[in-house]
This record gives C-alpha cells, sequence and structure tokens, in this order.
C-alpha cells in the first residue's frame, strides 16, 4: 500500500533543495561596507543588500512551497475504489 503520492512528494524535495541551495549561496558572499566609501560606493552596497535581501526571500518562498508540497504528499495518496457511484432508481408507475 502506498501512503505518500511520489510525484508531489519529489516535486516538494526538489523545491526544498532549489531553495536551500540558493540561500546558502546567497549567503556566502555577503557585501561588506568599510569607512570612507564614496557615494557610489555606498549606492552599489545598498544595492547589493537588497539583492541578497530578495534572493533570501526568494529562496524563503521555495523552501515554504517545497515543505508544503512535502506534506502536501501525505493526504495526497490516491485511494482504491473511492469512486462513488450513485445509483439512481427510476420508479415506474
Amino acid at each position: 500500500m502506498v501512503l505518500v503520492d511520489k510525484k508531489i512528494l519529489s516535486g516538494g524535495i526538489v523545491l526544498l533543495v532549489i531553495g536551500i541551495i540558493i540561500s546558502v549561496n546567497v549567503n556566502s558572499t555577503i557585501p561588506a561596507g568599510h569607512s570612507g566609501m564614496t557615494e557610489e560606493e555606498i549606492i552599489d552596497l545598498l544595492t547589493a543588500e537588497q539583492d541578497i535581501k530578495d534572493y533570501n526571500t526568494i529562496s524563503g518562498i521555495f523552501m515554504a512551497l517545497g515543505f508544503l508540497l512535502f506534506l502536501i504528499s501525505f493526504g495526497a495518496r490516491k485511494k482504491k475504489g473511492s469512486a462513488v457511484k450513485k445509483e439512481v432508481k427510476k420508479t415506474t408507475e
């Protein structure tokens, strides 16, 4: 008896892994500022920090969707014989 839907489970795991990989790669290259920076360098630093925040948000969304699919896969299994057939009784007068 199959307890999970394998396609949804694998999709959830893939999204989790993608989110974790993006998060690790982005957090390994955090820009740092120093004293005596020019205005252009400050603007570049702020832009890079905003990009890091955006990538972290995207990776968080990927991980959340992956976890959601992972949980859904346990409740989405196909049940044998669950199709309910309604019988229509015809009355003869």
